[in-house]
């Protein structure tokens, strides 16, 4: 029992880690996007794919920031878990993939990410954060 207890005072900690790993993933991803501003639609890459991809390539990095310092969490975390849901879309019904491949990736990081979102969607960005900090000032 002292050990949970004690791993209990460190759930802001956690938070953070979860809110930081989330955010360098998407800043990374949504910065490699960019390159995208340059090319013209063609039969791999259609306009409209083109122009979700240049919209993520601004939505990502943005929400990867709000991660960061922990501000508009839910709001960051609800366009992220739609972007993931069409990301799992986009290989189960375009791609054909399972949830493992034995030869590739199938679509078990995005669930975990998913799942990654939803728990801060819930549990809010944690009191390391401009959100947390004006909630426990305000207390």
């Amino acid at each position: 029992m002292k050990l949970t207890s004690w791993l209990g005072k460190w759930n802001n900690a956690g938070l953070l880690v979860l809110r930081l790993a989330i955010a360098v993933m998407f800043i990374v991803h949504g910065l490699n996007k960019w390159s995208m501003w340059g090319m013209e639609p063609s039969e791999q890459l259609q306009a409209s794919m083109l122009t979700i991809m240049k919209i993520l390539s601004i939505a990502e990095p943005l929400a990867g920031l709000a991660m960061i310092i922990g501000y508009l969490t839910p709001v960051a975390a609800i366009g992220l878990i739609v972007e993931m849901l069409g990301a799992v879309n986009l290989k189960v019904n375009v791609l054909h993939l399972r949830f493992t491949e034995a030869q590739s990736t199938g679509w078990e990081l995005e669930f975990m990410i998913i799942a990654a979102l939803v728990c801060l969607l819930f549990t809010g960005p944690g009191r390391f954060s401009i959100e947390g900090r004006r909630t426990t000032a305000s207390s």
